[in-house]
């Protein structure tokens, strides 16, 4: 390969990674100046919806652009998220009220679905095989540093300038990487097929926008047994035999059905879902559980659940060596039991736990995610045609960020009603309804005897959600055992 090949392919990289990370710095750079931005913008009843609504239309649209970067090319399809990323960015820092930035915020949730969708697939498409662990390692990395840098670059922003800049910062990272894509990469796109499943794309974003809605907000909004949940659940149900046959009838179908009738492809996917769960059991409650029961600050905090960015692209670099020796499968294997170790590890931690064991175990998790992750995308995207990997890359991602939107709703319930159940009877003083648990541990008013009781709550809460994350850790190791042995060029027409 040329001096001027690699060196075209590194800025591709890097454009690739500047758009990574608009997407990965964005919830958690809203989530530390959210505070001023309810006291500016009012609405506080509303505010969750500020990420639901990104997360929603991020999520429902992954599917759809990954089929259409196999039909009109990788580069029209992530340059148009990107565009729509940045308007999303600017109308929302001109936002003047609560219910302008949710929708502003929806339109930058329909920017980052094509970043999810595309970058991996333009990895996919000019890096080998053997390089793709440590291209994958580079992205995964964006991740992890965002995890890092976005909240305090969040709160300084919003404290020391204006909490609109957050959203303005995004104009010139991603006008840089749309330069850099139009001048260094270029591809030849292979119009395979002139029909685009529009009503099935429609049908699609509906059905998956309308499970969504029902997983964020069940259990939230309204009580998952309840009148609401019944409606939507059925509604759900409708839209998806509805879209079932209409996809089964289309041309050109968005979701085609070899996605899930083959072996390789549809277990690879519901590990994901497994994955995206347990991924979110860490990332919601971790934070709670160090500033409780550890007495950790907000930064601390921050940085332990962070340590999973340490093992997860170190891993995911050198995932290559490994599956290249043993395979896909038996390296996604080696990274599930990582997983259940890790998640495991937690329960055995004896109280009161080290903090520095809780870095060592979240450490373990993400080298167990990144053996898993990166072989699976990669292993996936070797076996079919460049007309496809579009398709299946955007399946990929769809699944864990699903996996992630249950996860979130499954670990809710679950510490809601472990954390319930263990007050019902504390001390009249300990009501905890309408109450930010944190601002109760600093009242001087509750003595400390009853912080005891708060804090051991909601430890007993936390050791079951890591009851939980074992259990799908062991699904995924199941979902991925069941993957064939060997990954072979597949003929998917």
């Amino acid at each position: 390969m040329t001096e001027k090949v690699l060196l075209k392919r590194n800025w591709i990289l890097l454009a690739l990674m500047l758009t990574m990370m608009l997407a990965a710095m964005d919830t958690t750079i809203v989530s530390t100046a959210i505070p001023m931005i309810v006291a500016d913008l009012g609405g506080f009843n509303k505010f969750s919806w500020v990420f639901s609504i990104y997360l929603l239309a991020q999520t429902v649209t992954i599917p759809v652009y990954g089929k259409l970067s196999d039909t009109f090319g990788r580069k029209t399809i992530l340059i148009t998220g990107i565009i729509i990323f940045l308007v999303g960015s600017a109308a929302s820092a001109a936002s003047w009220n609560i219910g302008s930035l949710i929708l502003f915020r929806g339109i930058q949730g329909l920017g980052a679905g094509s970043i999810m969708a595309t970058v991996n697939t333009i990895a996919g498409d000019i890096y080998s095989v053997k390089e793709r662990a440590k291209i994958q390692g580079w992205l995964s990395s964006i991740w992890g540093i965002s995890a890092i840098i976005g909240p305090a670059l969040g709160g300084a922003l919003a404290e020391y300038v204006d909490w609109r800049w957050i959203f303005l910062i995004n104009l010139p990272v991603g006008t840089l990487s749309i330069i850099l894509l139009i001048i260094h990469f270029k591809e030849k796109v292979k119009h395979e097929y002139s029909y685009i499943d529009y009503k099935g794309a429609v049908l699609i974003l509906f059905t998956i926008g309308l499970f969504i809605i029902f997983l964020l907000e069940g259990g939230v909004s309204w009580p998952w047994i309840s009148y609401p949940s019944v409606v939507i659940f059925i509604a759900v149900l409708v839209l998806a035999l509805f879209t079932f046959k209409i996809e089964k009838k289309a041309k050109n179908p968005i979701m085609p059905g070899w996605l899930w009738k083959n072996k390789t492809f549809a277990f690879t996917n519901l590990a994901m879902v497994a994955m995206g769960i347990v991924m979110m059991g860490p990332e919601t409650f971790l934070p709670t559980f160090t500033q409780t029961s550890l007495s950790l600050g907000i930064i601390a905090s921050g940085f332990v659940l962070a340590s999973m960015s340490i093992g997860w692209p170190t891993a995911s670099a050198l995932s290559g060596r490994l599956y290249l020796k043993i395979g896909f499968r038996n390296t996604s294997l080696i990274g599930t039991i990582i997983v259940i170790i890790s998640c495991a590890g937690f329960l055995l931690i004896p109280a009161p736990q080290s903090i520095w064991l809780i870095v060592v175990d979240q450490v373990l998790l993400g080298v167990g995610f990144g053996l898993l992750s990166t072989p699976s995308l990669v292993g996936i995207q070797s076996i079919v045609s460049w007309q496809k990997r579009g398709v299946v890359t955007g399946a990929n991602v769809f699944s864990r960020n699903l996996g992630q939107s249950l996860g979130a709703s499954i670990f809710g319930a679950i510490f809601n009603a472990s954390f319930i159940s263990q007050m019902k009877n504390a001390p009249g003083n300990l009501s905890v309804q309408n109450k930010n648990v944190l601002d109760m541990l600093h009242d001087p008013a509750i003595s400390e005897s009853s912080k005891k009781i708060l804090r051991q709550a909601i430890n007993i809460a936390t050791q079951h959600i890591y009851i939980g994350l074992s259990i799908f850790a062991i699904g995924t190791f199941l979902f991925i055992y069941l993957v064939p042995k060997n990954y072979k060029q597949l003929n998917t027409d």
